[in-house]
């Protein structure tokens, strides 16, 4: 039921996001629109200013999830859920490797990031990069995203909140959200690994 309802969900996340590009006219039902396929790639920085792309990660399942560091609940509500699931992995939870990736590189500079992520199971791997890295990652996994104006300088970001699991082979698997009542993430994560 939860990977039924993952799949419509990206599914009207992906409408969304081609509606932006389209030229107007009738819009389709969500059920006749096709899933484009994720091909999801980065290059990118971890925190120390090494560069990191998806490949230096092959052999893991990835759990990548993209936010920022200024999001006021869905950000550290799914990092504190993917940090619980690895603890109820116990050792098998070396066979994933979590990885949070910003979506404000604007304001989520290396010493921002490193302090937001000492809140967080240090086993999360944070990365950063400059806008159009940060865009083209977004991209490749179909990721929404927009800066908001709040007005007086400020802004926020809307985006998407999905967890992007990719097998230790590289290809994408499916989309998991945070846990949901009576459904621990790491009853999810532990199907994936039998």
């Amino acid at each position: 039921m939860r990977s039924v309802l993952a799949a419509a969900s990206v599914a009207a996340l992906l409408l969304a996001n081609a509606a932006w590009g389209a030229a107007p006219g009738p819009a389709r039902a969500e059920d006749e629109a096709p899933v484009p396929p994720v091909h999801g790639h980065f290059t990118l920085e971890t925190l120390d200013g090494k560069t990191a792309s998806d490949t230096d990660y092959r052999g893991k399942w990835l759990l990548i999830y993209f936010g920022y560091t200024f999001c006021p609940d869905v950000c550290p509500t799914t990092l504190t859920q993917i940090g619980g699931a690895l603890k109820d992995l116990g050792a098998t939870a070396d066979k994933f490797q979590p990885i949070f990736i910003t979506l404000d590189p604007a304001r989520d500079k290396q010493p921002v990031m490193a302090e937001y992520m000492k809140s967080f199971d240090p086993r999360i791997v944070a990365l950063r990069g400059d806008p159009m890295d940060i865009e083209e990652a977004a991209k490749s996994y179909h990721v929404y995203y927009r800066p908001r104006a709040l007005g007086n300088g400020q802004y926020t970001v809307d985006h998407s909140s999905y967890i992007y699991v990719v097998d230790p082979a590289g290809k994408f698997k499916e989309l998991l959200t945070g846990d949901l009542p009576g459904h621990p993430l790491s009853d999810d994560l532990k199907k994936l690994v039998k």
